[in-house]
């Protein structure tokens, strides 16, 4: 049962989001960046650990779960770190999935290799 709430709640964000670009001339960047958004404002209201919970991993993977992580990151830096925390939190929460895009990303440039659209 669980698989299949969370299959629900991806599915859900999905399906938002495609009508989102669908109906509006939004471009596909600024509805990621308006994700990552909404899941940083979900955290800090308290509404999206509950969301998650609920949800499982139909909640974690998206873009909702990326601002949530920087979110939770911020949280704890400011505790530890005070000011400063606004500035590290987010990095040191999501520096591993950070430098992993970055390094597959590398290496799918040499076994791929990439053109530049004309």
């Amino acid at each position: 049962m669980e698989y299949i709430t969370a299959f629900i709640i991806g599915g859900l964000v999905c399906a938002a989001v495609q009508i989102l670009l669908d109906r509006t001339k939004l471009m596909p960047g600024r509805v990621m960046v308006l994700l990552v958004c909404a899941g940083a404002v979900l955290g800090f209201c308290g509404i999206y650990q509950p969301f998650q919970d609920m949800a499982g991993s139909g909640a974690s993977v998206p873009l909702l779960g990326f601002g949530n992580l920087l979110w939770q990151g911020i949280k704890e830096a400011v505790d530890r770190h005070g000011f400063l925390g606004i500035f590290m939190g987010g990095f040191e929460a999501s520096a591993v999935g950070i430098s992993a895009a970055l390094i597959f990303g590398y290496i799918a440039s040499f076994i791929f290799d990439p053109k530049m659209k004309k």
